[in-house]
C-alpha cells in the first residue's frame, strides 16, 4: 500500500513562487530545509485540508530558466467555489488555457509550470 505524499517542482525564485501558490491556491508553508552550504533551499506547501504537499526546491548554482518540455505534466487543484477561483485567477491574468468544454481550465506560474484547475464534482 501507498499514500501520495508530495509533488516537487524546482523553481528560479524562491519566495516569489510561495507567493504565487499562497495568492493563487491558499498554500501556505509547512516546512523549511536550507542547505549548510546555501546550494539549496526546499519549502514545502500544503493546504491545510489534506496531508498532499507541493515541494518547492530551489538551487543556487541553477542558471536560467527550467526546461519544461512539452510542459504535459501538472498538478490538478479541486476548487470547492470553481467560479471564483476563475475570477480570481483571471483577476491575476494567470489563466494560459480554458477548456469549457471539459469544465477544466489551467493556470501559468512563475517558473512556466501549467496547473489545472477542476470544479469538486
Amino acid at each position: 500500500m501507498f499514500v501520495l505524499d508530495h509533488a516537487n517542482i524546482n523553481v528560479t525564485d524562491i519566495e516569489m513562487s510561495i507567493k504565487f501558490y499562497g495568492e493563487a491556491f491558499g498554500l501556505k508553508e509547512l516546512r523549511r530545509k536550507v542547505a549548510e552550504d546555501g546550494s539549496f533551499i526546499i519549502v514545502f506547501l500544503g493546504d491545510g485540508r489534506s496531508s498532499f504537499k507541493l515541494e518547492l526546491t530551489w538551487l543556487r548554482d541553477k542558471e536560467g530558466p527550467y526546461n519544461l518540455g512539452d510542459n504535459e505534466s501538472h498538478l490538478c487543484f479541486m476548487a470547492d467555489d470553481f467560479d471564483a477561483a476563475y475570477e480570481l485567477h483571471k483577476k491575476m491574468g494567470i489563466v494560459c488555457y480554458e477548456n469549457p468544454k471539459m469544465g477544466v481550465y489551467f493556470i501559468v506560474d512563475p517558473d512556466g509550470y501549467w496547473q489545472e484547475v477542476v470544479p469538486r464534482r
